[in-house]
């Protein structure tokens, strides 16, 4: 099973940017995604995007595309949610979770397997 350990989580101003890094280790192939959660106080948890470690494709929800960039760097094993022009509607703590997959994007958590500890994202008005 992966282990995830994400860190980059702040606080910032509207308008501001952070970067979120999810580190991997244990065992991996190339056929998983890694995907970025995110859940607010008294929220559920909701996914944000993924990118499929082998093809690249990537998949954003309709709220963040355009601000939010998912990347990832296979020697470092790590994935990247660059998030520009922030909201304070984007204030939750983020996951970052790995799992199996074919050739899809997986969109739902019960397709991730592998999860992170979570990140605190604040963003102030």
């Amino acid at each position: 099973q992966v282990q995830l350990v994400e860190s980059g989580g702040g606080l910032v101003q509207a308008g501001g940017s952070l970067r979120l890094s999810c580190a991997a280790s244990g065992r991996t192939s190339s056929n998983y995604a890694v995907g970025w959660f995110r859940q607010a106080p008294g929220k559920e948890r909701e996914f944000v995007a993924a990118i499929h470690w082998s093809t690249l494709s990537t998949y954003y929800i309709d709220s963040v595309k355009g601000r939010f960039t998912i990347s990832r760097d296979n020697a470092k094993k790590t994935a990247y949610l660059q998030m520009n022009n922030l909201k304070p509607g984007d204030t939750a703590v983020y996951y970052c979770a790995a799992g199996r997959t074919g050739w899809s994007i997986p969109r739902y958590m019960s397709q991730y397997d592998s999860w992170g500890q979570g990140t605190q994202v604040t963003v102030s008005s």
